[in-house]
């Protein structure tokens, strides 16, 4: 099942969140960073239900980009690493399955 994740420019870091499980958060100095860690935040939240007996949350959110503009991309940014203004953010998903 594959999962939104939402990275957002937080000033001084990107924080990341998933907004179908409630919860797991993330945070890292870059949005591979942030990318990186929501992934592993991801893995062990399910986890954690699994162990729990509580049901998998379903995904309801879409995959999107909510910022209006992307940002130019140099040939150090990752690819499929959009990176968001302070206020904006941008999404991806995961697939932990």
């Amino acid at each position: 099942m594959r999962y939104a994740i939402v990275i957002e420019n937080a000033g001084s870091n990107y924080s990341a969140y998933v907004p179908d499980l409630p919860g797991c958060i993330a945070t890292g100095e870059t949005v591979a960073e942030a990318e990186r860690l929501i992934r592993e935040a991801i893995e062990f939240h399910l986890e954690g239900l699994r162990a729990d007996g509580t049901p998998i949350p379903p995904r309801h959110q879409a995959a999107w980009t909510t910022s209006k503009s992307r940002p130019e991309r140099t040939p150090s940014t990752p690819r499929g690493a959009d990176l968001p203004k302070p206020g904006q953010s941008s999404r991806a998903t995961h697939d932990p399955e």
